[in-house]
Formats: C-alpha cells, sequence, structure tokens
C-alpha cells in the first residue's frame, strides 16, 4: 500500500545544508561511543539499547549551536546511529569463535572483515528494499515516528517539545532507579508447575526458599510495568499489533513453559541450589526447549513475511531497474527525497561482496566448495533478513528487533550445509560462525537504517545522502569495535562468556555451532516450531512471525509492549467521541509525543549508564544508597510506575484533546 499521504516536513523543492563534513564528524564520532558502550551493554546483559533517539538528541544539541540545519541533524544521526547496529551483530556472533575454542583470541582482521561486510552488505541490501519499504503505509514505524516527532518537536520549540523533553526527564529517571521486578502471580504460577511436578512441595531446599538465591538476581518475569521506552513503543504501534506481539509471550511462558516444569520437574527440581535457584532453572529450560522452537517458528514466518511481502518487494525492486533505464535515456526526473544510490553501483557491490566474501570462506573452511556456499548461504540469507528486519522494524521498533533469532535460522541453514558438504571440528564451526557474523550484522544494520531512513523521510531528508553517510558510519565503527572487545576480555576475570560478561547470544551461538556440526541438535523442537507455525499460516492468523518473535522475546519485554498497547486503546476509544475538527488529531499528536519522550529517555540514560560503566567512573556513594532506596520502592511499588506511566499516556493527550473541543 503506497503511501499518498506524504508530505515530508522540509519540502522536495527546498535546498538545505545536508551531507556536510561537520554532520559526518559528528556522526562517525557518535558511531564509535555509541558503538562501544552498546558492546558491553550487550555483553554484560545480553541486550543493547537503540541509539536512534540519543543521536538525535546529541546531534541536535552539536549541530544547533552551530547554526546546523534540521537535514544535517539527520545526517548526523544516521551515520551515528548505525554504531549500536553494528556493535548489537557482532556482540552476539564474533566472541562465539573465542567461545568455540576456534580462535585462542580474538583475530582483529577476520573480525573487522567480518563486521564490515556484513554493515556494508546491511545498507546495501535495505537501498534495494527501501521503497518498497518506506512506502508502505501498513508500517506504522513507531520509533521511527517517535524520533521524528522529537526531531520536530525540538525545531518549535513549542508546546511539544515541552512534552518531549519532560518526558524524556521521567523516564530517563525512571531508568536510572528501578530495580528489576517481578510480577510475582505470575512467578508463582511457574513455580507451583515445579512443584507439583517433583510430586511433593519443595519450598525449602539446603535451608532456602525457592526463589531467594536466584543467580540472576531477581524472579523469572522481570519489571516490565517499569520500561517507559517498551510501554512507548506498544502506545505507538497500538493495540492490535501489540496483542499479537504478546500472544507468543502468553503462549511460550504461559503455556508451553508451565508443560515443561510439570513434566520435568523431578529432574529440575534436583539442580536446586544454593547457587541456581528455580527461577535460574527455568530460564535455562526456557532457553533449552521453548527458544528453539521459536526459532523454528520464526524461519517459516520469516518465508511466509517474504512471500506476504512479494508484490511490494517485486515492485520496489523493479522502480530500481526502472530507475536504471530511465538515468541512461536521461528521462530521469526523480525527487530530491526519492533518489537512491544508482541502482547498477549497488547491485555490482553486493556482488562484489558476495565473491570476497567467497575467498574469505574458503579461508576459514580449506574448501572451495564450502566457501562458495558458504557465500551463497550468506548472501541469500542475508537479503531475506534484511528484509525482514526492515519489515520487524516498521512494526515494532529497532530496540525490539530479534537480530539473533533470525540469525539464529541462518547459523541453523548454514550448519546443515556444512554437514552435509563433509565439514567437521573446528573448520566447519568456522565457517558456520562466519555466515552468522555477517548476517547478524546485515540483519543490524539493516534494521537500523530502515528506521533511520523512515526517519529521514519523514523529515525530508535525501536518501543517497543518507545511505552515503549509513556507509561511513559501518566503516567508522567496524574499524574500532574489537577493541572493546580485546580489552574486555583481556581485563575481565573470567573474560568474555564468564560471570561478569556472560554474552548469552554468543554463547547460545557457540553451543548451537558445535552442537550441529558435532550431530547434537535438538532437531525435534525446531521442526515442532516449524509446523507451528504453518499452523498458524493455516488458520490465517495476522503475523506468525510476530507470534513468534513473541515467544523468543523476554517475556516483560512483550508484556511492556502490551501494556503501551491497552492505554493507546483507551486513548483512541476517547479520541473517537470528539466532536471538533481536529481535536482527534490533537489527542493523537499529543500521545505520540508523550510516548516518544518515555522511549528517548529511557534509550538516553541506558547510553548514559552504559558509557559510565564502559569508562569504569563509579556512582557517589549518596547515588547509591539512593538508587537501593529506590530498587526497595521499584520493587514493592511496581504498580506505582505502572499507574505514573499510564497516567501521562493516557490523562495528559485526552486533556490536551478537551482543550480545544
Amino acid at each position: 500500500m503506497s503511501d499518498l499521504k506524504y508530505k515530508p516536513y522540509v519540502p522536495e523543492d527546498t535546498s538545505m545544508k545536508e551531507l556536510t563534513l561537520r554532520a559526518i564528524l559528528i556522526g562517525v564520532f557518535l558511531a564509535v561511543i555509541l558503538g562501544a558502550a552498546n558492546a558491553y551493554l550487550g555483553l554484560k546483559a545480553g541486550m543493547t539499547v537503540a541509539a536512534t533517539f540519543p543521536a538525535a538528541v546529541i546531534a541536535m544539541a552539536i549541530l544547533r549551536p552551530l547554526g546546523g540545519t534540521i537535514l544535517e541533524e539527520n545526517i548526523a544521526r544516521t551515520t551515528g546511529a548505525v554504531g549500536e547496529a553494528l556493535a548489537a551483530g557482532a556482540i552476539f556472533t564474533i566472541p562465539a569463535f573465542v567461545m568455540a575454542g576456534v580462535w585462542d583470541e580474538f583475530n582483529y582482521l577476520q573480525s573487522t572483515f567480518l563486521m564490515l561486510v556484513g554493515g556494508i552488505l546491511g545498507v546495501m541490501f535495505v537501498i534495494v528494499l527501501r521503497k518498497a519499504l518506506i512506502h508502505d503505509a501498513t508500517l506504522p514505524y513507531p520509533e521511527s515516528v517517535a524520533c521524528a516527532e522529537i526531531v520536530k518537536a525540538g525545531q518549535s520549540g513549542a508546546t511539544g517539545a515541552k512534552n518531549v523533553f519532560t518526558m524524556i526527564g521521567v523516564a530517563g529517571l525512571i531508568e536510572f532507579f528501578k530495580n528489576p521486578s517481578g510480577l510475582q502471580i505470575i512467578n508463582d504460577h511457574l513455580k507451583l508447575f515445579l512443584d507439583l511436578g517433583t510430586s511433593k512441595v519443595r519450598y525449602l531446599i539446603e535451608g532456602k526458599e525457592i526463589g531467594s538465591a536466584a543467580f540472576t538476581g531477581g524472579t523469572l518475569l522481570e519489571a516490565p510495568l517499569a520500561s517507559p521506552a517498551l510501554t512507548g513503543v506498544g502506545y505507538i504501534i497500538g493495540p492490535r499489533l501489540a496483542s499479537i506481539t504478546f500472544s507468543g509471550g502468553v503462549f511460550g511462558w504461559l503455556f508451553l513453559m508451565p508443560l515443561v516444569l510439570f513434566f520435568n520437574g523431578e529432574s529440575l527440581s534436583t539442580l536446586i541450589s544454593a547457587s541456581y535457584s528455580w527461577a535460574d532453572i527455568a530460564k535455562a529450560a526456557y532457553s533449552a526447549t521453548i527458544k528453539p522452537v521459536a526459532v523454528g517458528a520464526m524461519l517459516v514466518g520469516a518465508f511466509y513475511t517474504l512471500y506476504s511481502m512479494r508484490s511490494n518487494l517485486i515492485g520496489g525492486i523493479a522502480r530500481g531497474f526502472s530507475d536504471i533505464k530511465a538515468a541512461r535515456s536521461g528521462e530521469s526526473v526523480e525527487k530530491r527525497t526519492e533518489k537512491d544510490l544508482p541502482f547498477s553501483l549497488v547491485l555490482m557491490s553486493i556482488g562484489a561482496l558476495v565473491i570476497i566474501m567467497v575467498f574469505l570462506y574458503e579461508f576459514f573452511t580449506k574448501s572451495w566448495s564450502a566457501g562458495i556456499v558458504s557465500a551463497l548461504v550468506m548472501a541469500l540469507a542475508g537479503f531475506m533478513f534484511a528484509a525482514v528486519a526492515g519489515y520487524l522494524v516498521g512494526i515494532i521498533g529497532s530496540s525490539s528487533n530479534p537480530i539473533s533469532g533470525l540469525t539464529l535460522t541462518t547459523l541453523l541453514i548454514a550448519a546443515i550445509l556444512m554437514v552435509l558438504l563433509g565439514m567437521s571440528g573446528n573448520t566447519g564451526v568456522a565457517a558456520v560462525l562466519g555466515v552468522a557474523s555477517v548476517v547478524c550484522c546485515v540483519a543490524g544494520v539493516a534494521g537500523d537504517m530502515m528506521q533511520d531512513w523512515k526517519v529521514g523521510h519523514i523529515l525530508g531528508g535525501t536518501p543517497w545522502r543518507m545511505q552515503i553517510g549509513g556507509m561511513i558510519g559501518v566503516v567508522a565503527a567496524a574499524l574500532v569495535l574489537i577493541f572493546p572487545l580485546i580489552w574486555l576480555h583481556n581485563g575481565t576475570p573470567g573474560g568474555i562468556g564468564g560471570d561478569n560478561l556472560p554474552a548469552p547470544q554468543a554463547g547460545l551461538m557457540a553451543m548451537m555451532a558445535k552442537g550441529i556440526v558435532g550431530g547434537e541438535m535438538a532437531w525435534p523442537l525446531v521442526i515442532s516450531g516449524m509446523l507451528f507455525a504453518v499452523a498458524l499460516i493455516l488458520i490465517k492468523s495476522p503475523s506468525p512471525m510476530l507470534i513468534a518473535v513473541g515467544m523468543y522475546l523476554p517475556f516483560n519485554t512483550t508484556f511492556a509492549i502490551f501494556v503501551g498497547g491497552i492505554f493507546k486503546y483507551f486513548v483512541d476509544k476517547r479520541a473517537k467521541k470528539a466532536d471538533k475538527p481536529g481535536v482527534k488529531e490533537k489527542i493523537e499528536n499529543t500521545g505520540i509525543l508523550i510516548a516518544s519522550g518515555l522511549v528517548a529517555g529511557e534509550a538516553l540514560m541506558g547510553i548514559i549508564l552504559a558509557i559510565l560503566v564502559t569508562v569504569n567512573i563509579s556512582l557517589p556513594s549518596l547515588v547509591k544508597s539512593s538508587t537501593g532506596f529506590m530498587s526497595v520502592l521499584t520493587s514493592s511499588l511496581a504498580l506505582v510506575v505502572f499507574f505514573i506511566i499510564g497516567y501521562v499516556l493516557i490523562a495528559i493527550p485526552i486533556k490536551a484533546g478537551e482543550k480545544d473541543n
């Protein structure tokens, strides 16, 4: 469906400074800093914070006093935000080479080359897909809309800006002080099934209450109501998409997981000790049983998503070839806001990179046939998952883009092919991880670029200039990101993979690569997930991919998104009753601005805290004691945070509309 109502903030016939040296330099600086900070965060917590919002705010803060234009800010943000996306691709896969025993230590040249190729391919693939995805009016692009509203609010300095920046402060404070707190009823519900499965009530083991010695420092389902960012995302995407995503979490955690705990309760309970609580065992069981089902469902869902998008994708590629033909005949009169890099150059660059990767994979495997197959799998999976990542970002935003799940799917395919080709041992594992690394970087960068290009589309940026900025950011981040990994691995007790830097995704990649190549993969679970997705397709489920994503993501993530969707439902219901023209739009716009501030506030604070930890800056004792007090407060009064977020997302937009009604 075309976006027929598209009107850029900066008109297409306006000439304005955009791709300037200062914008690029600021973007490169942000790409390196935000990438390094998120690398640590990902190794420590298994997640990264979307950098679009902090990059936008920092770019505005630096360029505004210098007289920078809104389009310069757009270029700086696009160039800078890609560092986080590449960091996600790197930390989810590159450490797996060391953890799997393929490398004794990090290899700078090979690591950098994998990131560089993956990042540039991510940009190139979504250049091909940009028109199809950007102009699809059925994709809400929640975080892109939020970021664009922040930038526009910063330009006007009107009441909207006050709403945005006030909410940035509120969300930042919540993020700074919040402490994981559980949905106690649901946690007790899951523990009951473990208890029943043991055929006896086990409340005390070695003198400790079950759950009190949790290795992860909390209950199983943590802090869903204390996430302003995720609640804001749910508000922006609306109740329908939020509910679909949450349904996957409900199916995985509240239906399948109780069955796992019940039927395996006796064996699992014996593992509970002073070091591992029932919550730890349950989390491990979920990763070992339910996540493979979700990966299988995502595999089928990915192909089905591409099939559903076939008209738009074919149309976008056809438009690209039409652009080549028009340019050659001198008939091209393409608008500034629609002009990509030359399509022929993009296709030739993709082909050249694939050929180069044949040589790298041959180096890994010592086999030309395996090298060629690996490069082809990398190219096909990269393109497919670039499309899927762009599509998912259009629905749920970059923060919830499940690139590790997409990478696991690629890893499965590559590992099977390596086994069929007779590859084994470290050479087979190296080939599998090499393919997965590139595709992970492709998916991360592709999703981030689509998010940033949608922001630029709304603001009136020039696509080919944003594409150049994105590639510069990829190159800058790829050249330096391996250094934080080396420093953290060598300078942290236990290194990457130890208790201090567990790197969960990389550990999972290493385990699965070695397991499949070594013939130890739980295929029945993966196939079950594939059949589950087929069943969803047969009953015409609105989005099998989103349901699978909901199963894969942490329950607190999908629940917080769902809560935001509920808030939006009440606001929409009130907006429909508006009598005067423009009141409905006023309510909707105010709500988006507030949700935008909540998303940006948590993202900014997450980056700030990551940077403080990365540079080893300790907070003053007063702050530590205050944080401890607030930890107790948010643990026992998590609903207070819930009501605060609910109030600002429901009451303030409605009051804004009532003033004009």
